[in-house]
């Protein structure tokens, strides 16, 4: 009788193991789009550095979307001054470095992170 209870059981758990394993898995989509990595890069901008100087010409300071690869999305602030900063936005977590260049001096370095989600519009 044990060894009935514990064939049966074993079989049971088999099969429980095999459905589990033959279901699909749910497909996962980037916790972060593109359009909020702009965003939030775009809103980072605005607020750290001063765009009054852009007023007469707009197009001397811009963030535009750089490449994308599996993992995460670069975001380019150009200064007036000539410099960029690259931000590389994780998909998954949003944590974001930064990478700023200085072509004037041949300089290029990581100046920090943020979380792209402090800067992205809260809903209400």
């Amino acid at each position: 009788m044990k060894k009935n209870i514990l064939i049966s059981s074993f079989v049971a758990l088999s099969f429980l193991c095999s459905c589990h394993q033959n279901k699909p898995e749910a497909t996962s989509s980037p916790a972060i789009t593109a359009e909020m990595a702009y965003e939030g890069i775009n809103n980072y901008c605005h607020s750290e550095y001063d765009w009054s100087i852009a007023a007469d010409n707009p197009s001397i300071m811009s963030v535009e979307m750089g490449e994308e690869t599996e993992t995460e999305y670069e975001v380019v602030f150009r200064s007036y001054t000539g410099a960029t900063i690259n931000f590389y936005v994780d998909k998954t977590s949003g944590k974001t470095r930064m990478v700023e260049h200085a072509p004037i001096m041949d300089i290029e370095e990581e100046i920090g992170t943020i979380d792209l989600l402090d800067y992205l519009e809260k809903e209400n």
